[in-house]
């Protein structure tokens, strides 16, 4: 799996869906400063790595659990990742939305499960784990069991390894924030100085400024 963590992180790198800057941070939607921002998302535009994502998330799945029923996408990023997955597996896909549709039937799981079914759930990203574990909640509502989830890049915060550990979900990730910044050093494409103010924030993203 280490082999696989640098060489995603790697070409999230090359194709600049991973972007570093720590005297130049971004701001999240959350209102956080962060010098790392993530868009794996980006990855749907060069088939060769998107068969990547899909065949390295089956193959997980395929190896961690027994029975798999359905697959679940957290949207909406995790949505084509999730449906490629499925199809790949020959799994019923449904996709969960972060509020219910305020028209129509107002679902908020799209698609169809039924109850017991054992189901794997895909995300993009994983930063706070707020929005992932909600999808995780909404499932376990309607019935179905989580098995797992899976994960394209996970940042690690304390707060949401805490709050899988309380959930109860078991979180793999293809990449990680220790896997980039590793090979983000090796490359070249941050010094040793960036790896003390990176880590800094990861510490304490909510307080983090670039001044400090």
């Amino acid at each position: 799996m280490k082999i696989i963590e640098k060489l995603f992180a790697e070409r999230l790198l090359k194709i600049k869906a991973i972007k570093i800057q720590p005297d130049n941070p971004f701001m999240w939607a959350s209102g956080w400063k962060s010098p790392f921002y993530c868009d794996n998302r980006k990855t749907l535009s060069y088939p060769n790595l998107r068969n990547f994502v899909k065949t390295e998330i089956a193959r997980i799945i395929m190896e961690k659990y027994g029975q798999v029923d359905a697959i679940a996408g957290v949207a909406t990023g995790a949505i084509p990742q999730g449906a490629l997955v499925a199809d790949a597996l020959h799994l019923p896909f449904v996709y969960v939305r972060s509020t219910p549709k305020d028209h129509g039937l107002e679902n908020l799981i799209e698609g169809e499960l039924r109850p017991r079914m054992k189901v794997v759930v895909i995300e993009d990203l994983v930063s706070t784990g707020g929005s992932s574990l909600k999808a995780v909640e909404a499932i376990r509502r309607d019935g179905s069991e989580v098995i797992g989830m899976i994960a394209a890049f996970t940042y690690g915060f304390e707060q949401s390894v805490s709050a899988f550990k309380k959930a109860n979900v078991e979180l793999t990730s293809l990449t990680n924030y220790e896997s980039v910044l590793e090979v983000a050093l090796q490359t070249g494409y941050i010094e040793e100085d960036d790896v003390e103010i990176l880590d800094r924030w990861r510490q304490d993203p909510i307080h983090w400024d670039v001044e400090e």
